[in-house]
């Protein structure tokens, strides 16, 4: 079969909600209507040209209407010491909601941030300085679809990737081993090949050290400041030779001193270790794992994984990340019907998701800051209790679904379910207020309602039917389509409660006779409410 050739057929409405619920946190129902028809090549060059209308956001406020500065950006303040959690919290607010929002214009960024944010692991809870975050997070965002080798460059001097690793007191007298080994086994290269090979040597991880030792950070949690930086001091320097193992061909970097050797080095052990023949395949199948599917058999390391990653090196491509997610977006393995329905979804991928496909607009986190608040607050709280916790990862290996044994369907257990089915009641049983006056969730009387074309002329109009109520509840809902028999138990048994279909009808047409007839409304309400409740909890909505 072919695997990377470009997927040719247009989208349909379902292989276009594939595409969006992969690519970003998941589509609207005009989303999904609005990629229908297009190529694969097209949709997704789309999702890469509405990165810049969330990449340039404004800065996080203040999400506290109790202090003066409620509702004000706080990142280029006087650095505000006494409530540095707090804010940094406002900062895990901000990025969810641009997760969410989206503008109407899909985006491949935040999903794609995302997944280098649970790679570059840094914990809000170790740095505490939240200018550092934003800036650390702002650094992920910028880089997502750039080059490889100037993000991991980049990363190495960051200040909160300095001060999480312990960067800031590698130096020769002292060398700390913390980062080079994680640069090597989480971030670059990787610590086995595929088929269980170690990939460095402790020797390799003790060179590396010594290349990156000289470097701090100024004016870390300095209450007042209003500037913070990252700076190499040479007399901090191991200004020695530092060899490889044979795992790296035995290169070396050679002995130097003076202003810029700090920089140079880092340079020389960054292409060190993409020299590595396994570095590229060790981010090839991570994103593999993360957009298509999390089970990497011999047939796709052979046939995806390393042709992928031959690409990725490529003089052509040149380690851009956003070419490379765009010949797997676009590719036939992507869409293979194997592929579809076969992860399963994030806590985040689970909220985030049901947010945008009940239509709940994102408050603006300017103008309307308590509002926003309250709605992330939903989304962060709920993944906080389902062991997702952005910016805040256990293990400097990410989140646990992503690198252990089984990968997503550790995302699944008595306790999860429970909690995603709880989250879930939210949106069909609306009452957690986001404003007076507005609930989060979707009123199921008024939904059904609004599908009634002239829903006051009874005599002229024929009442909807089950069918086409179940239809419209449940368009692009599934990641797999369901078969007949699964839509007549969901009609029959759940909606109908073993009632004849035509007994919809009846009540239908008896509640449009009479709109205020609460009775009548309960009884449709509630067969409506048990088909939604049910489809929500089906096992086919924790996939995608």
């Amino acid at each position: 079969m072919a695997y990377l050739d470009t997927y040719t057929p247009l989208l349909t409405a379902q292989t276009a909600a594939h595409l969006l619920r992969r690519a970003t946190y998941g589509p609207t129902q005009s989303e999904i209507t609005s990629f229908t028809g297009l190529t694969a090549s097209q949709a997704v060059d789309l999702l890469f040209e509405n990165i810049p209308y969330t990449l340039n956001a404004d800065t996080p406020v203040d999400l506290d209407e109790t202090k003066p500065t409620g509702g004000q950006p706080f990142i280029n303040a006087p650095y505000n010491n006494l409530r540095s959690y707090n804010l940094s919290i406002c900062i895990k607010h901000w990025w969810v909601g641009l997760m969410a929002v989206q503008n109407g214009r899909p985006s491949v960024l935040e999903k794609l941030a995302t997944f280098w944010q649970n790679h570059f692991v840094v914990s809000q809870l170790t740095v505490l300085d939240y200018r550092m975050t934003y800036s650390y997070l702002q650094l992920i965002r910028s880089m997502s679809t750039g080059n490889f080798r100037t993000f991991c460059i980049e990363m190495t001097k960051d200040a909160a990737m300095l001060l999480f690793q312990n960067g800031n007191e590698n130096q020769k007298i002292r060398p700390n081993e913390n980062y080079a080994r994680e640069l090597q086994e989480l971030f670059v290269v990787g610590q086995k090949d595929f088929y269980g090979n170690l990939n460095y040597t402790e020797d390799d991880v003790r060179a590396a050290a010594r290349a990156l030792t000289g470097w701090q950070v100024s004016n870390y949690l300095s209450a007042g400041s209003t500037s913070f930086g990252v700076s190499f001091n040479e007399g901090r320097h191991d200004t020695d030779e530092k060899k490889f193992s044979s795992k790296y061909a035995n290169r070396s970097i050679p002995a130097r001193i003076g202003a810029t050797s700090g920089e140079r080095d880092i340079e020389d052990l960054i292409d060190i270790l993409l020299s590595h023949g396994e570095s590229s395949k060790f981010i090839v199948r991570k994103l593999y794992r993360w957009y298509v599917n999390n089970n990497v058999t011999a047939e796709i390391e052979d046939n995806v994984i390393v042709p992928l990653a031959n690409f990725f090196v490529s003089s052509e491509n040149n380690y851009n990340i956003g070419n490379l997610l765009k010949k797997l977006l676009t590719s036939d393995i992507f869409y293979d019907v194997r592929n579809r329905g076969a992860i399963i979804k994030s806590p985040a991928e689970v909220l985030i998701g049901l947010l945008r496909f009940f239509d709940q607009p994102v408050p603006d986190f300017k103008t309307d800051f308590v509002a926003f608040r309250k709605y992330t607050q939903f989304v962060i709280g709920y993944m906080d209790s389902l062991q997702l916790n952005f910016l805040n990862q256990p293990l400097v290996f990410g989140s646990v679904p992503y690198y252990q044994s089984g990968y997503s369907k550790n995302w699944i257990n008595g306790t999860a379910i429970g909690f995603r089915n709880n989250a879930m009641e939210y949106f069909i049983y609306p009452y957690v207020e986001i404003k007076p006056g507005t609930l989060l969730g979707r009123d199921m009387l008024v939904w059904i309602t609004s599908m009634q074309p002239n829903f006051n002329d009874v005599e002229g109009t024929d009442s909807i039917s089950c069918e086409y109520v179940f239809s419209q509840m449940s368009k692009n809902l599934f990641a797999i389509e369901l078969n007949q028999s699964q839509t007549d138990f969901l009609i029959d048994t759940i909606m109908m409660q073993r009632l004849p279909r035509n007994n919809w009808i009846n009540e239908w047409t008896r509640y449009r006779l009479s709109p205020a007839n609460v009775s009548r409304q309960d009884v449709v309400k509630w067969r409506c409410l048990l088909l939604m409740r049910y489809m929500l909890r089906m096992a086919e909505f924790h996939v995608f």
